[in-house]
């Protein structure tokens, strides 16, 4: 380990002038086994960071960076679907260097490797051990983090027997910092709308998590997707056949989940802003007749991405995993 003590290690950022990018440093500036070596950002080099993260005035005077070191234990690529695949192929990074990888080139099994690297997918409720032993993190997408957390117990004790349907709306920040028509404020204000319904890139990430739990499990996953009118968090409402009773379904839930420390279970009505800003993911349970109902929430900018990265460099490196992870909800 090159860190600069023997508890602290240093971190290199690629992307860090979009919402990862951004999220990543706000998590970082705090983390207590952590320093910053460098945040790369083609478009803002020597400008100081907190000149596009202007809350970061005052926690830190660093500035972008069109320099790569490899004097750091970690690589954060906070990078566009397609990119962080494109920057590999450019750029030698040593074996040495552990890589964290918040786009989605690497997370199904068929493309996990690039030249002589090989990338674990880096959910920590289904692969805390493989984690641990990991030089590489495909880090899960958004909405794959919150449908599959709605869904492990389930497949780890076989009773996904029946099709499952998902609606799940999602912040505009999920759509990434780049403007479009429908991140535009004059068309997401006050507005409501689905979109990849049914084929949603991250059904592949699903679908091999289950699998992985259930080897037989073949039922569709029927998901639809929506664009919510506000900034940030997504809520899941995902429902299925099941002959499992409301408080069977509960405990089953709670036993899978009672080991990991940001994942909890209720049977109370939840809402996003219990758990925006913050890298947890609550998870309600209901039966209704022969239907369970699993409402499922997080914020798609922590635990659906920087946080949850940090999550597993913490358990790649051997830290506590709650280690500057113990951030302050919304609450109203």
């Amino acid at each position: 380990m090159t860190g600069s003590t023997l508890n602290k290690i240093k971190a290199g950022i690629i992307g860090g002038a979009g919402y990862t990018g951004g999220e990543m440093l706000r998590i970082l500036v705090n983390h207590p086994n952590v320093d910053i070596a460098f945040v790369n950002s083609k478009s803002n080099t020597g400008n100081y960071i907190y000149e596009v993260h202007t809350d970061l005035f005052g926690d830190t005077d660093l500035k972008f960076s069109g320099d790569l070191s490899h004097d750091i234990d970690v690589l954060f690529l906070c990078v566009g679907h397609g990119d962080a695949k494109k920057f590999l192929a450019e750029n030698d990074i040593p074996d040495n260097i552990k890589i964290i990888d918040l786009s989605q080139d690497f997370r199904l099994s068929q493309n996990a490797k690039i030249n002589n690297k090989s990338f674990v997918y880096g959910l920590p409720e289904l692969q805390r051990e493989a984690i641990k032993s990991a030089q590489n993190i495909a880090n899960p997408g958004c909405f794959a983090t919150c449908l599959q957390l709605g869904l492990l117990p389930l497949a780890a004790s076989n009773n996904l027997n029946s099709e499952v349907h998902i609606t799940a709306t999602t912040g505009s920040t999920g759509a990434g910092q780049s403007p479009s028509a429908t991140t535009h404020f004059t068309w997401r204000n006050d507005n409501l709308s689905i979109y990849k319904a049914f084929d949603h890139q991250h059904l592949g990430e699903i679908g091999q998590s289950l699998n992985q739990l259930q080897p037989d499990f073949g039922q569709t996953l029927n998901f639809v997707p929506y664009r919510g009118d506000y900034t940030r968090g997504i809520i899941a409402s995902i429902y299925l056949d099941s002959d499992l009773s409301g408080d069977e379904a509960f405990k089953l839930y709670e036993d899978y989940y009672s080991g990991h420390p940001f994942t909890h279970v209720t049977k109370r009505n939840i809402d996003l802003k219990q758990i925006v800003n913050t890298n947890k993911c609550f998870i309600q349970i209901q039966k209704h007749g022969k239907k369970l109902l699993i409402t499922s929430i997080i914020d798609n900018l922590t635990k659906g991405a920087s946080g949850q990265a940090v999550q597993n460099m913490n358990l790649m490196f051997g830290f506590d995993e709650t280690v500057g992870l113990k951030l302050k909800a919304t609450g109203f």
